[in-house]
């Protein structure tokens, strides 16, 4: 599995349902399993974003998918960045 960070920042409408929040992200969650992906950890955080979300999934198609059918539901704009591990990194540059 592919590992992904998502920055995350509330929008008008996101922020004007904060209280919601936790709820939302319980159904995200949901929404990511059914679709094949595995959220590992989401972070409320302070500074420039304000929700970290840690996930893996079988590749980018699958986490496309995810991210625009949340960024439909008008909470959050998103930037997603695929991550690489230690190993997967050492076998990357062990080939340039």
């Amino acid at each position: 599995m592919a590992s992904y960070v998502v920055l995350s920042g509330f929008t008008e409408q996101g922020i004007r349902t904060v209280k919601e929040t936790a709820k939302r992200a319980n159904k995200f969650r949901e929404t990511a399993k059914e679709m094949g992906a595995t959220i590992k950890e989401i972070y409320w955080t302070l500074g420039r974003y304000d929700v970290v979300v840690i996930l893996e999934a079988a590749d980018d198609e699958t986490v496309a998918r995810l991210m625009m059918k949340m960024g439909a539901l008008g909470n959050l704009k998103s930037e997603t960045l695929r991550a690489f591990s230690e190993e997967e990194i050492g076998g990357i540059v062990s080939r340039i």
